[in-house]
């Protein structure tokens, strides 16, 4: 079909191309998860319509590394977890498994936490005490049935695919009804902001937003609120980036590729498929969400929020008033004063409404919010489907990536009884840890750490496809060539310095210790990559001697 369609013209190839897609749109039901919705939700909160061009820019990259993996697959049909043990380096190859495997156990939680507050909260289902494991079963059907179709047979591959494009169909639909809203009520929407803001403005990473600016210079301490701001938005501009592309959809596609049966002669398609089925879909669902979040919070806190120790104030929810008081206590430490009542209330309005700015907010928060605009009902129902989308979808795409990697760690085909095994237990893991691990009010922000843990591990993917797109060995005659050659290169390089510069960020923005001890998580996470690095040296050093040795005894 793809053949035919070259010889007639572009529109009938896109046809077929339309027609064929798939893995694509596996990218976009992962991408659009639990984490993007929490990146895009806290870069509205803190960044405001000034942040809109980090997560696109992210994916634009990010895709550049999607489609080298899909052109190295197809072109050499050489399964890539053995491509790059042979050709590279077994430090990258493992490396990158063992650290899919790991963010597949990791990001099953929050998605699990997410869909569950999004059923009961947001939706009212099984919303009485003991629902939560009403909701893990239902997610864990839900996932197992997803799994079974796409394993089955052809027919159930067929269903499986219009399922996920419905799902993800639904969740776009879900939060540009929100914007839709949002433009046609009250003052409307600064659509010249909105678009300016998706000039990219790397300066964010060091200084606060220009909207935030101002209440900086006219607070008590301009360097506290200054350093606060400014680090709150290097963890949510991380999570954003690194929900954009994660190390487990560099997993993902050569495995679902290879699935198909696709060979060199879909390459194209595979290009065509990351861009209408990955950077649309994701594109429109995350400035959706980053335009709610601007309005409805940045700059703008919870009504009597900042008048609670105030007389004649307006009562605020408990959680919101001790996360307010947290922030400001934390500031008054800093100048060297006692935090009291009477004092946080006597301090500039520029204090008070920095300190409202920073507090954590989820979902159901930004459904409430807009309720006087849409109706409770309407806001709920519509910020459910699509959270729920969102998680369900996450859910059933970490499952299949589990089995795939599952499979190849134990050099078995990527079907029957062990695939399954490896799928199940990422779900397993993903129900478990969010009842036990992670439950409460702040269980949406968890997809925030799970971001930056998935950041540090994406470099040695984007690194590891680096070497194997410039491999002459592996890719024989096509190896890209000349200003096409310059090109990739170019592109794949400035992908790995970002992914390399968000990893470094997160690990030095970490202030957390390891529970009961004074030992910073940081520190561990920096032993751990440079024993990697070693370990990565001593093989190398070893297969040029053995090489050398080899070309010796030949002679």
């Amino acid at each position: 079909m793809i053949l035919a369609a070259e010889k007639k013209s572009r529109w009938a190839r896109y046809r077929v191309y339309t027609r064929l897609s798939g893995p694509g749109w596996l990218q976009g039901a992962i991408t659009l998860g639990g984490g993007s919705l929490a990146g895009s939700l806290y870069l509205g909160i803190i960044g405001g319509y000034e942040l809109m061009w980090l997560q696109p820019l992210m994916m634009i990259f990010g895709i550049v590394m999607l489609s080298a993996i899909a052109y190295v697959t197809l072109s050499t049909g050489v399964r890539p977890f053995d491509a790059l043990n042979r050709h590279v380096s077994p430090v990258l190859g493992w490396g990158w498994a063992i650290a899919t495997l790991m963010a597949n156990m990791v990001w099953a939680m929050p998605q699990f936490s997410l869909g569950t507050a999004a059923l009961r909260q947001n939706l009212g289902i099984l919303s009485f005490p003991g629902g939560e494991y009403l909701c893990a079963l239902l997610l864990i059907g839900i996932g197992a049935y997803g799994v079974w179709l796409y394993d089955s047979s052809s027919k159930g591959y067929k269903v499986f695919d219009v399922a996920l494009k419905v799902m993800v169909g639904v969740i776009v639909i879900s939060f540009f009804l929100v914007v839709i809203v949002l433009t046609t009520s009250g003052k409307g929407l600064p659509w010249g902001s909105i678009f300016a803001g998706f000039i990219p403005n790397p300066g964010l990473v060091f200084e606060p937003a220009s909207s935030l600016a101002g209440f900086v210079t006219q607070s008590s301490n301009p360097d506290f609120w200054h350093s606060e701001i400014v680090s709150a938005q290097r963890d949510r501009m991380v999570a954003a980036a690194a929900t954009a592309v994660g190390i487990n959809m560099t997993f993902l596609l050569p495995y679902s590729l290879m699935k198909r049966r696709w060979d060199k002669n879909f390459r194209g398609l595979a290009r065509f498929d990351l861009s209408t089925g990955l950077f649309v879909p994701f594109l429109l669902a995350t400035s959706c969400v980053v335009i709610a979040a601007s309005t409805q919070f940045h700059a703008n806190p919870e009504h009597g929020l900042i008048e609670v120790h105030r007389s004649g104030a307006v009562e605020v929810p408990a959680r919101l008033q001790a996360a307010y008081e947290a922030n400001l206590t934390k500031m008054l430490a800093h100048s060297g004063q006692e935090a009291t009542p009477a004092l946080m209330g006597a301090l500039p309005e520029a204090d008070r409404l920095l300190a409202a700015t920073l507090i954590q907010r989820d979902a159901f928060a930004l459904a409430n919010s807009l309720q006087n605009l849409a109706g409770a009902g309407f806001a709920q129902i519509v910020f459910g489907i699509g959270v729920v989308g969102m998680a369900v979808s996450t859910i059933i795409i970490l499952m299949l990536i589990n089995g795939f990697v599952i499979c190849e760690l134990a050099g078995k085909p990527t079907t029957g009884k062990l695939y399954r095994g490896g799928c199940l237990l990422a779900a397993l893991t993903g129900a478990i840890g969010a009842l036990f691990l992670w439950s409460g009010k702040a269980q949406f922000y968890l997809a925030v750490p799970t971001s930056r843990f998935g950041m540090v591990f994406l470099p040695i993917a984007y690194i590891a496809f680096f070497f194997l797109m410039n491999n002459k060995k592996l890719l024989g005659n096509d190896l890209p060539r000349g200003a096409s050659r310059t090109g990739w290169n170019l592109l794949m390089i400035v992908a790995v310095l970002l992914s390399l510069s968000g990893a470094a960020i997160s690990i030095l923005n970490d202030k957390t210790l390891i529970p009961g001890t004074d030992i910073a998580v940081r520190n561990v996470g920096l032993i751990v990559l440079g024993l990697l690095f070693v370990w990565g040296l001593v093989l190398h050093f070893k297969r040029k001697a053995q090489g050398a040795g080899g070309a010796k005894a030949e002679g």
